[in-house]
């Protein structure tokens, strides 16, 4: 039998690389999806040398058939999706005096739109499997603007309050046939190349546990998938002990 997968849409440097080895070491087989592939590389190696199993895909997760024949590709040729976590950000703050309808689309479609498309898509292959046996979930990486649309941030906010309200209607409809759907709100800032390059300050704070470690993020995940049915978590908000909310 072929070991289950976890297909980590937005398997970046940190949160979903950090996702995708930490179901690879619980005996998952990683799919890890960005448009590059070449960017996967190093991550894909890591996992190898750790003994998981990966494979890595150039794919567009704003495009339908892009999506439909990743999916078909996976469950036909590599092993059944029992774990989709969607974990594209698209975070780009700008005025909404200056915001483009082009840019502002483009988001939508990177942090909305996408996860509507790879959520049905493996929601599909799940709910024909569905048994009481079988652990199966979605999780839906959101952030702060998931909660709250700050200034600068409309298109940002718009498409993150979608994709949580996309994720309450996927858990009410799919729970009840044995989906566990889930939504994070990752409230803080992660380690990251990105914080550290651009925000200093703030990633002066790693060494007071401030900003949030991408390897516990993905403890967190795991811990989501391995919860019994009687005791699902819907939404799980991370954030450091000093973070304001």
């Amino acid at each position: 039998m072929p070991q289950p997968v976890a297909l980590i849409i937005g398997a970046g440097d940190a949160t979903g690389g950090a996702v995708a080895r930490r179901f690879a070491r619980g005996g998952y087989t990683a799919c890890v999806t960005r448009r590059s592939a070449d960017k996967l590389e190093p991550l894909k190696m890591q996992i190898e040398l750790d003994g998981g199993i990966c494979h890595a895909f150039g794919s567009d997760a704003r495009k339908e058939e892009d999506v439909v024949a990743l999916v078909e590709h996976i469950e036909s040729t590599i092993g059944p999706i029992e774990v989709l976590v969607f974990n594209i950000g698209a975070n780009a703050p700008s005025s909404v005096l200056e915001e483009t309808a082009r840019k502002y689309f483009k988001i939508w479609e990177m942090a909305c739109f996408a996860g509507f498309l790879n959520g049905r898509e493996v929601a599909r292959r799940m709910v024909a499997r569905a048994s009481a046996e079988r652990r199966q979930s979605i999780v839906f990486t959101g952030a702060t603007a998931s909660l709250r649309g700050s200034a600068g941030f409309a298109a940002f906010s718009g498409a993150k309050f979608a994709l949580r309200a996309l994720a309450q209607s996927m858990a009410r409809e799919l729970g009840p046939r044995g989906i566990h759907v889930a939504h994070s709100i990752i409230d803080g800032a992660i380690d990251t190349e990105f914080i550290r390059s651009t925000f200093p300050e703030r990633y002066a704070l790693k060494s007071q546990d401030g900003i949030l470690n991408p390897e516990h993020i993905a403890d967190a995940y795991w811990m989501l998938h391995q919860q019994p049915r009687d005791a699902w978590t819907h939404e799980l908000d991370l954030r450091p002990y000093m973070e304001k909310f």
